[in-house]
């Protein structure tokens, strides 16, 4: 569809000129009045307008002033004579035009400035699209944070319930007198219902993390203690014996800034993972060390490497692949949910592998200003 343009000038003979020169490429509509102007204005929807400034009763800026009210995304363009050049300028500087044109016009360099003006025009609405279309991205953005609170709300709520109504009557039925096979079903229902704990508990943390409802507890940690290996879960170190791996710690004593709970979380996760997935009889190796301003730690075993699509797939927020690492237990969230523990530290998880060795790694901060008081 062809671009409109409203010629305006109070003389018939250059409207009729500037219709000739235009129609080819372009509908042209005509006033030889700011008035009439106007009221073609308010019936058409229009590209570009061209006026001249000298017209009776009301001038080009004039005009073009009031053509703001119902096309204020039109291009503007004045027609004018040397001796109006401050009118000109003015009309520039308070933004009522795009160019203006000399009498009398160079007929090339005039639909050369209108073919500009319509590009112009085209800019801008294309950014207007671009605008609602971000506007619209944003209240999804909105919608689906508001969503996710939502599911944390029924997670907590509306799972956690018969779940705590699940492990309580288990609990009264094994004080009771069962025989073999009762006993069998009844702890294969606890485990069942544990698992399922575990799982909505991860679910809870990784979306916590992910939308920001997560709050920093920030302080002034040692590395040496936040990255003991003596605190760690039981079941790290039965599988440490269980698969006869030993670990190695090479720990510089640094001054951290963290919240020691979410750091001690992603690093109970991280080293339970590598325990895992290494193989029998290899090492475990725990090397922390400051580098540039900021403290880096990281984890190295000898088992199954992992390649770019499978890192990738595994930091995915909100994505679950029990396939990646042949999980027979567990959630499959943890390195999830690490990465997004992390990101509240302004850090993230890196991995390298090299042979049949992976090192994954994170560093912190060691900025006490970050520290609020």
């Amino acid at each position: 569809m062809k671009h409109t343009i409203l010629c305006v000038d109070d003389e018939v003979d250059n409207v009729d000129a500037l219709e000739r020169l235009l129609r080819n490429k372009y509908r042209v509509l005509k006033a030889v009045s700011g008035d009439a102007a106007l009221k073609i204005l308010d019936q058409n929807r229009v590209t570009v307008i061209i006026s001249d400034q000298r017209m009776p009763q009301m001038t080009g800026v004039e005009f073009l002033s009031q053509s703001l009210r119902t096309h204020p995304n039109a291009i503007r363009v004045l027609l004018t004579g040397y001796a109006d050049i401050e009118v000109v300028i003015e009309a520039i500087n308070s933004g009522h035009i795009y160019r203006y044109v000399t009498k009398p016009w160079d007929p090339v360099d005039l639909v050369n400035t209108i073919d500009k003006a319509v590009e112009r025009y085209e800019l801008g609405e294309a950014l207007v699209e671009t605008n609602r279309k971000l506007s619209e991205a944003l209240v999804e953005l909105q919608t689906l944070d508001q969503a996710k609170n939502q599911f944390m709300v029924l997670v907590n709520h509306e799972l956690k319930t018969p779940l705590t109504t699940m492990l309580s009557f288990s609990d009264l039925l094994s004080e009771t007198k069962l025989d073999v096979d009762q006993e069998r079903y009844l702890s294969r229902i606890r485990a069942a219902a544990h698992r399922l704990q575990e799982m909505i508990n991860d679910s809870l943390e990784l979306v916590s993390a992910e939308t920001q409802q997560t709050k920093l507890s920030l302080a002034r940690l040692k590395t040496k203690e936040l990255f003991a290996t003596a605190a760690l879960p039981e079941a790290i170190h039965k599988l440490l014996a269980e698969k006869h791996l030993e670990m190695k710690l090479d720990i510089d004593n640094q001054d951290v800034v963290a919240d020691e709970r979410l750091i001690r979380n992603v690093y109970r996760r991280l080293l339970h993972n590598a325990v895992k997935f290494a193989d029998a009889n290899t090492e475990i190796c725990i090397k922390g060390q400051s580098q540039g301003g900021l403290y880096h730690l990281s984890i190295t075993d000898t088992g199954k490497a992992l390649d770019e699509s499978k890192v990738k797939s595994l930091l995915k927020p909100f994505t679950l692949n029990e396939n990646t690492l042949n999980h027979s237990v567990g959630t499959g969230l943890g390195l999830s949910i690490s990465n997004a523990l992390l990101k509240l530290h302004s850090s993230g998880l890196e991995f390298k592998t090299t042979g049949n060795t992976v090192t994954v790694s994170f560093q912190l901060g060691r900025d006490p200003d970050k520290i609020e008081p």
